[in-house]
């Protein structure tokens, strides 16, 4: 990031230092020397980021359980947490996942024909990885501990 007097200045803008007018692409086509030659200094960015899937803003996390709400005039609901919204995600996954190769379990159902062994290996895997993320996903103490858990999944692939 580039700034002079301490104001930044963006790249690929146009900008005026002392009455002189630079086109939007100077900061790109030139040197450091040049720029500290007209007091532009480079300082390192300290834009702080944020996962807006855990958080609210930097270091303000989303709620994590679920909680009763009361408001004062109204009848009290339950605001879903976190951990409620992944769980839902993962088995919304593994639904998905799973739909593919729905029809071999009605047709086994319905005809008794066999549904292929890989199918079937998978089909448990599935569910398997859904049951894991579940029970980890309730587990988590912190937003740290689920965002350590929901950014491992690891679903398999069909065969």
């Amino acid at each position: 990031m580039f700034k002079h007097n301490n104001q930044t200045i963006p790249l690929d803008t146009p900008f005026t230092i002392n009455g002189t007018s630079y086109p939007a692409n100077w900061l790109r086509l030139t040197s450091l020397a040049e720029k500290q030659a007209i007091g532009i200094e480079e300082v390192e960015d300290q834009t702080t980021s944020y996962d807006d899937r855990f958080y609210w803003g930097v270091g303000n996390p989303k709620q994590l359980n679920d909680e009763t709400i009361t408001p004062e005039s109204g009848e009290p609901y339950l605001q879903k947490g976190l951990k409620s919204l992944w769980i839902s995600t993962v088995k919304d996954t593994a639904n998905k996942l799973l739909s593919t190769t729905d029809w071999m379990v009605i047709r086994k159902a319905e005809r008794n024909i066999d549904i292929p062994a890989t199918t079937v290996t998978y089909r448990g895997e599935v569910v398997t990885e859904c049951s894991r993320l579940k029970t980890a996903i309730e587990g988590a103490s912190d937003v740290t501990a689920l965002i350590a858990v929901v950014t491992t999944q690891n679903w398999p692939k069909e065969a």
